[in-house]
């Protein structure tokens, strides 16, 4: 069963992140892929679906993989209640669901003992670290994952 519109997370990795036209030509193969790719609900789904668009379009351009490591994300994210990631190249605000499922303990700690981690209202927290390109900033993420698991 696949989660309601409503409650899937939001995330803005501030680059591209789609199929672009000259990989995959025809659009409503795209439309079909996009629409598949929101119904993955595992990572093996999405790799499944990495594999097959290698195999049929060639590798993946970088738009692609912005896509699909976006799809990881609202994947990994889901458990913390994590309802809007924004990332961008200065600083990434994460913001949280009321009440979310995570121990507020960690948080806290987090906020106390590393300065780069700020409060941004009652369920937003801003990690203020630079990150150039995608990689960098799916670190940061999942870090920061780590920290509050």
């Amino acid at each position: 069963m696949t989660a309601p519109l409503a409650a899937t997370a939001e995330i803005n990795l501030h680059i591209p992140a789609l199929l672009p036209e000259h990989y995959c030509a025809d659009v409503h193969e795209r439309l079909v892929l996009y629409k598949r790719l929101a119904n993955c609900a595992s990572r093996e789904a999405l790799d499944a679906l990495q594999e097959e668009l290698i195999d049929r379009f060639g590798l993946l351009p970088a738009p692609a993989q912005a896509l699909l490591e976006t799809h990881r994300l609202r994947l990994e994210i889901q458990p913390y209640g994590i309802r809007k990631l924004d990332a961008g190249p200065e600083a990434i605000s994460i913001q949280f669901v009321p009440n979310p499922p995570i121990d507020p303990m960690k948080l806290i700690k987090l906020i106390q003992t590393r300065r780069e981690y700020k409060l941004a209202g009652q369920d937003r927290i801003r990690l203020d670290k630079a990150s150039a390109n995608l990689d960098e900033r799916l670190a940061l993420l999942r870090g920061f994952l780590k920290e509050i698991a």
